[in-house]
């Protein structure tokens, strides 16, 4: 883990060093997902939250023919039109 000093203004900005930015593909600036857990502040990419979410969409529907978001509307409107 690398870590670097920094300083909040009071307007709440925060300058991350060019190296982080770098390192994470920001060092011309994007979007950012601000994450609070207890205490600790993250900030990850939004590209590091979303393929973070498509690994578990695949680890919990991988081999499930049936588990598309297709397959689920198609199963909940049969259902509808059978009430």
């Amino acid at each position: 883990m690398t870590a670097a000093r920094g300083r909040v203004s009071e307007s709440g900005r925060l300058s991350i060093p060019a190296e982080f930015r770098k390192a994470v593909g920001l060092e011309r600036g994007g979007d950012v997902v601000v994450e609070l857990d207890g205490r600790e502040i993250r900030i990850r990419t939004v590209g590091e939250v979303l393929a973070q979410a498509q690994a578990l969409t695949r680890r919990l529907i991988g081999g499930k023919p049936k588990a598309s978001v297709d397959a689920f509307l198609f199963e909940r409107r049969r259902e509808a039109a059978h009430e």
